[in-house]
């Protein structure tokens, strides 16, 4: 018997993607990521942060550089973000990552694809760097491997492919990197590991759970291949806020979806 739990009890939801809604994959090939996706254009990143910088910002910028490649950090100053809009826009970029600092420590995430959007807005919490990770490892340059878990929903799916969009489409299997994120109850989950796989002998049990033995009274073994994981960092989780059609306008944009509290009336309704 399966277990009740508050994801297989979810609310009926009728966005959700099914396999064979063709509505769904013509809207893909028309969609802002297309282009990246089907490998027409290489990703290419600029990151920035805030105004008001914070010293974890920089150096958490500094371990996105190391996980997405062919990412930019540029200084902030004092521009405008419409201004890094159109310059990215000029210089051949396909997406904007802003992070945004309060007190001192990072607490919000804005994507921007480019040229024509849209732009996602995360909440960013539980950020832990690769230095308080215990026992963690240094990333290759290698392209890692992508895996995206849980974009069940129309939404979701648009969100599972502006990430998607963050990273090239042939990953370089050599590097053994894989970035994850995990979405479980609309929490996106991030973590970078590195694996190997290793081969072990291992005795052979029977039904009973003792060790079996050939003719001669010898342990019977048998090789066992296993993976082993090792985090990179950085470790942490986004939930979205908002997602805007075209890039990042205060004013005059057009919202896709925005989360309200009042959205917040059952823990089984879940958004992406």
């Amino acid at each position: 018997m399966v277990p009740r739990t508050i994801e297989n009890t979810r609310e009926p939801d009728e966005t959700v993607c099914r396999p064979d809604d063709d509505e769904l994959f013509a809207g893909n090939d028309a969609d802002e990521f297309n282009s990246v996706l089907k490998q027409e254009r290489t990703p290419k990143i600029l990151m920035t942060t805030c105004r008001f910088n914070s010293s974890r910002g920089p150096v958490f910028i500094k371990e996105l550089l190391t996980v997405i490649p062919n990412a930019h950090y540029y200084k902030r100053g004092t521009y405008d973000l419409k201004k890094i809009v159109d310059y990215a826009n000029k210089k051949d970029f396909t997406s904007i990552i802003v992070v945004h600092t309060n007190r001192r420590e990072p607490d919000a995430l804005l994507m921007i694809g480019l040229p024509n959007g849209p732009t996602a807005h995360f909440k960013l919490s539980k950020l832990v760097l690769r230095k308080d990770i215990k026992n963690h490892g240094n990333p290759t340059s290698h392209k890692p491997e992508l895996i995206l878990n849980n974009f069940t929903t129309r939404l979701g799916h648009r969100i599972g492919r502006l990430i998607q969009s963050l990273f090239p489409q042939d990953p370089e299997f050599r590097g053994r990197r894989v970035v994850t994120f995990h979405n479980q109850r609309d929490f996106i989950f991030f973590r970078h590991h590195r694996y190997i796989f290793e081969t072990k002998e291992s005795k052979v049990r029977d039904s009973k759970g003792k060790k079996v033995k050939d003719a001669k009274g010898e342990k019977i073994t048998q090789e066992k291949t296993i993976a082993r994981l090792q985090e990179c960092g950085p470790r942490f989780t986004l939930k979205l806020i908002s997602l805007q059609h075209g890039t990042f306008d205060t004013k005059g944009g057009e919202f896709e979806w925005v989360h309200k509290p009042e959205m917040d009336t059952s823990r089984r309704r879940f958004f992406l």
